[in-house]
C-alpha cells in the first residue's frame, strides 16, 4: 500500500476536540493524509470556552518537531497555537530550515473570545513566524491584532492582505467570515487575487472552523495543489463541514470534519 502523503500539525490541544490539533488530525485524515503532531499547549476547553491553558517547553517542541521530521519527513506543515513569543521564535527557527509548504493560522482568540497568544508574541509572529509561511491565513480579528487593519466591508480586504503580505509570508487568505452577506475570502500573493465566496449557513455550530480550513489546506498542499488549488478545495470542505455543524455541549458545538466520510 503506497504512503499517503505527510502533514503535520503545530499546535495546542482542545480536549473537547472541535479545534486544535484534534480538528487538525481529523481534517487530514478526511482529505487523504496521514497527520502528524507536534503538541505546544495543553487546553482544558470544552463547548463553553477555554477554563485554562499550559504551554509546553521549547524543548519538548523542538524534541517533538525533530523526532517527525527527521525519521518521517513531511510533506507540508500547519501551524496554530503557539501562545508564547519563546514558542513562536522556537517554531519559525525550525520551519525555517524546512523544504515544504507552510501554512500558517496566526491564532490570536479562540471562537469564545480566549486569548491564546499572548501580546508579548506579537512581534515574533510579525518578524519571525509569518516570513516562514507559504500561506498566513488570519481572520478578521487576527488581522486587526497583527497590523492594526480593521475591516469594515468587503473593500477593506485588500488593504488587510497588503499589510499582512507585508510581513513577509508569500501569499495571505483574508478570511472574511465575520462580514455580513455571504462568507467571502480574499486569497492573493499581491499579484493575483482569487475571491472565493460561499452561502452562509444559519447555524451556530462553528467552533475549530480556522483550524481545519488551514489544516484542509496543508492536506491539499501535500497532494500537490498549487495554493489557489488547494485553498479553493479546503474552502469548499470547510463549507461542509460548517453545514454540519453539531450541538455538543451546552455551548457553540463543533463543524463535521468527518460529513464527507459519511455522504
Amino acid at each position: 500500500m503506497p504512503t499517503p502523503p505527510r502533514v503535520l500539525t503545530v499546535a495546542g490541544s482542545d480536549s473537547g476536540g472541535g479545534a486544535g490539533i484534534q480538528a487538525d488530525l481529523k481534517t487530514m485524515l478526511a482529505l487523504g493524509t496521514h497527520g502528524m503532531s507536534v503538541l505546544t499547549a495543553v487546553t482544558a476547553q470544552n463547548s463553553l470556552g477555554v477554563q485554562g491553558a499550559w504551554e509546553l517547553p521549547a524543548e519538548a517542541v523542538r524534541a517533538q518537531f525533530r523526532s517527525v521530521v527527521d525519521d518521517i519527513g513531511v510533506q507540508a506543515v500547519k501551524t496554530g497555537m503557539l501562545s508564547s513569543p519563546e514558542l513562536v521564535e522556537t517554531v519559525a527557527d525550525l520551519l525555517a530550515g524546512l523544504c515544504a509548504p507552510v501554512v500558517v493560522d496566526p491564532v490570536g482568540v479562540s471562537k469564545h473570545g480566549d486569548a491564546l497568544l499572548a501580546a508579548s508574541a506579537l512581534d515574533a509572529v510579525r518578524t519571525k513566524l509569518l516570513p516562514t509561511a507559504t500561506l498566513a491565513t488570519p481572520n478578521l480579528d487576527e488581522v486587526a491584532q497583527l497590523t492594526g487593519v480593521r475591516v469594515q466591508e468587503e473593500a477593506d480586504m485588500r488593504r488587510a492582505a497588503a499589510a499582512i503580505l507585508g510581513f513577509g509570508p508569500r501569499w495571505a487568505l483574508i478570511k472574511g467570515g465575520h462580514l455580513e452577506g455571504d462568507a467571502v475570502d480574499l486569497l492573493t500573493d499581491g499579484t493575483e487575487e482569487h475571491w472565493l465566496r460561499a452561502p452562509r449557513h444559519d447555524n451556530r455550530h462553528t467552533h475549530g472552523t480556522g483550524c481545519t480550513l488551514a489544516s484542509a489546506v496543508a492536506a491539499r498542499l501535500a497532494q500537490g495543489d498549487t495554493v489557489p488549488e488547494a485553498v479553493a478545495a479546503a474552502k469548499e470542505y470547510v463549507t461542509g463541514a460548517i453545514a454540519g455543524g453539531f450541538r455538543l455541549g451546552a455551548g457553540i458545538g463543533p463543524v463535521d470534519h468527518g460529513w464527507r466520510l459519511r455522504r
